[in-house]
């Protein structure tokens, strides 16, 4: 299925990564539901501007319940079910190193905290869209990863554990819903400049990454968004389970 046929549902798609995902989308030809939390004036601007290929609804994408009213309102909206999801949206963080929990402080609601935004929103996101993908026999899920799991050069304790367990399930998911057409893959970036969440970051983050990267300079957040388009298209038939970093080669492998 071409992107351009495809629904396709970005959680957090109203601001930050999520917009640069969304605008990707629309660019495509894509039909996106933008999922947000808070961010509405964002949302309803895009709505008004694409009315034709937008479609915006607010839910805590943590509450299952939301979620599946989400996907029908989207399915009525459009008159055909989400054929894809990109799972991005991040639950109360920012990427500040010298606010970050160290090890003495971390609680349990911190790091529960964190998993529930990354891998309970995911099951949350991946049940409510499973019936209408295995009737199809079609559908595309991609989780938004970090490469902090494979270099933790700063250890956001809570955030990188979260998308390990999100990177573990995006392999077992995949492991599961492949005899139904389903690809689940993980698309993983560095720091991004700039969203929302490394607004925080000191510019001199920013040179010292870019200055380790074969490409000498930090990825953007519409950078990112392109390469995401792999796992939509046609050529990616055969590519489940994979975890793509796209941080300009500072991570190998």
């Amino acid at each position: 299925m071409q992107i351009r046929d495809q629904i396709v549902l970005v959680t957090g798609g109203a601001r930050g990564l999520g917009l640069a995902i969304t605008q990707t989308l629309i660019s495509e030809g894509a039909r996106v539901v933008v999922n947000y939390f808070s961010s509405e004036t964002q949302a309803k601007k895009l709505a008004k501007q694409y009315p034709k290929q937008v479609f915006t609804y607010q839910a805590d994408v943590t509450n299952k319940d939301q979620v599946k009213v989400m996907f029908n309102a989207a399915k009525e909206y459009f008159g055909s079910a989400i054929t894809s999801i990109i799972n991005n949206a991040l639950i109360h963080f920012e990427f500040n190193g010298d606010a970050r929990p160290k090890i003495e402080d971390l609680t349990t609601q911190t790091m529960t905290s964190q998993f529930n935004g990354s891998v309970l929103a995911a099951l949350n996101t991946t049940q409510a869209g499973l019936e209408d993908m295995k009737k199809a026999q079609f559908g595309r899920i991609i989780n938004v990863g970090t490469n902090l799991v494979q270099n933790p050069v700063v250890p956001y304790h809570d955030y990188t554990a979260a998308k390990a367990a999100l990177l573990a399930f995006t392999r077992t998911a995949s492991q599961d819903l492949g005899q139904y057409g389903i690809n689940v893959n993980m698309l993983s970036g560095g720091l991004l400049q700039t969203t929302d969440a490394s607004k925080a970051t000191p510019d001199f983050v920013f040179d010292l990454i870019a200055s380790s990267t074969p490409l000498k300079r930090v990825i953007t957040p519409e950078e990112f968004s392109s390469a995401m388009m792999i796992f939509l298209s046609p050529y990616s038939h055969a590519i489940t389970g994979q975890n793509l970093i796209v941080d300009g080669g500072l991570v190998k492998g």
